[in-house]
C-alpha cells in the first residue's frame, strides 16, 4: 500500500522585528531594561504607556535612530546590531518608514519635492510621478508645490504619511501621530494610516498612550519604566 504523499507545512516568514534583550542608557539613566518583543511581518501592533515608559525610545532603537548597548535585533531582515551608521541608513531605506509627530519636512522643499526626493535618492526612477500619486491619495493633490509654512498641521501630517508610505516600505513606524493634531483631523489622519498600511499590506507599529487608538491594532504591547508589562490582543 502506498503511502499518501506528505504534504509540507509552508514556510513561515521571518519576523518584521525580532529583538531579545534590548538595554538603552541615555546618561545615567536606564531606559530600556531588557525588552524582548517579536512583531510578525503584516501585523499591526501598538506599543502603550505613559509618558517616560520608554516607548518612543524603544521606537528610536528599533528604527536604527538610537543603537542599544545590550541585546540583539533583527528588523526587516538586517541585523541591526551589525551595522554601523550609514549601514542602518542603507537598511532603512525603502525597507522601513517612519512617521515622526514632529513631521520633520524640509521647510525650503514643497510637499511634492519633500516626498520625491528621498524616492530620488533611493534610486526610483518615477520619483516625481509615484510622490505625486501618494499625495493625491492623501488628499493632497491640489497642495503638491505649497511648502510646509503653507499647510495646516492635519496637512504636514499627511505630506509625512505620504513620505513614509511612498516607497512602499515593508515596516512602518508611527510615533504618536494624532499627538499634534485636533481629534477630527487626528482621526482622519488615523483612518488613513490604516488604509494606506493595508493597501500596501506592511507591518504598521504604533507609538501612543491613546487606548482608543491602541484597539485599532491587531495586537497591544504596553510598556511602564521600561520594560513590557503586557502583551494582548486588542479586543
Amino acid at each position: 500500500m502506498t503511502s499518501p504523499p506528505q504534504i509540507s507545512p509552508a514556510p513561515i516568514p521571518p519576523a518584521a522585528v525580532e529583538a531579545r534583550g534590548l538595554i538603552l542608557t541615555l546618561g545615567t539613566v536606564q531606559i530600556l531594561k531588557g525588552i524582548d518583543l517579536t512583531v510578525a511581518q503584516g501585523e499591526t501592533l501598538a506599543l502603550l504607556g505613559p509618558s517616560g515608559s520608554g516607548k518612543s525610545s524603544l521606537m528610536a532603537v528599533l528604527t536604527g535612530l538610537e543603537r542599544a548597548e545590550g541585546g540583539s535585533l533583527i528588523v526587516a531582515g538586517q541585523d541591526f546590531t551589525t551595522l554601523d551608521e550609514d549601514g542602518l541608513a542603507l537598511a532603512r531605506r525603502g525597507r522601513i518608514g517612519v512617521v515622526l509627530q514632529a513631521f520633520h519636512l524640509l521647510p525650503t522643499m514643497t510637499a511634492l519635492e519633500n516626498v520625491a526626493t528621498p524616492l530620488e535618492l533611493m534610486g526610483a526612477k518615477d520619483a516625481w510621478a509615484r510622490a505625486a500619486q501618494e499625495l493625491e491619495a492623501v488628499g493632497l493633490g491640489h497642495r503638491l508645490d505649497h511648502y510646509p509654512a503653507q499647510l495646516s498641521g492635519g496637512e504636514q501630517q499627511r505630506v509625512a504619511i505620504a513620505r513614509a508610505l511612498a516607497p512602499r516600505p515593508a515596516l512602518v513606524f508611527a510615533d504618536e501621530p494624532t499627538g499634534n493634531l485636533d481629534a477630527t483631523t487626528g482621526a482622519g489622519i488615523v483612518d488613513l494610516l490604516f488604509a494606506r498600511r493595508a493597501e500596501a499590506g506592511a507591518t504598521l507599529i504604533i507609538i501612543t498612550h491613546d487606548e482608543h487608538l491602541a484597539t485599532r491594532c491587531e495586537r497591544v504591547v504596553t510598556l511602564g519604566d521600561g520594560r513590557i508589562v503586557s502583551d494582548t490582543a486588542a479586543k
